[in-house]
């Protein structure tokens, strides 16, 4: 079976917490039939940490689960940080295949969805006079 896993930093903040596991509520209604399971991860300060979410999606007897890290950029969360932790993962579970997309930063969509986002508040702004 085919699980999504989305891997976001997390937070003190309770509330941006929460947006992920929102996030990860839409992402499951999106992903219909596609993916057995869709779970979230935080790699510190939240839980489920990645382990605890890695193991949760095996005991349901995943097999094969893609790891998404929410992310804008190569900092050393993405370049050390999540790699090392889904090594860990593969040692842990070796008959589980494990397979990382890129991060939310190199997505060739992430530039036009900007620019929607700037075109939205650009429509409803009022310009202010002073």
């Amino acid at each position: 079976m085919k699980s999504l896993l989305l891997i976001a930093h997390g937070s003190r903040r309770s509330g941006s917490n929460e947006e992920i596991r929102q996030l990860t509520s839409k992402l499951r209604e999106l992903a219909g039939a596609e993916y057995q399971q869709v779970d979230c991860a935080f790699l510190e300060l939240a839980e489920p940490s990645i382990e605890t979410a890695i193991d949760r999606l095996v005991a349901a007897g995943e097999t094969q689960i893609l790891c998404v890290p929410y992310f804008l950029a190569r900092g050393a969360h993405v370049a050390s940080d999540i790699p090392e932790a889904l090594e860990a993962a593969k040692a842990k579970h070796p008959s589980v295949t494990f397979t990382t997309s890129e991060y939310l930063g190199e997505a060739d969509q992430l530039p036009g969805i900007l620019m929607q986002i700037a075109g939205r508040a650009a429509t409803q702004a009022k310009p202010s006079h002073t």
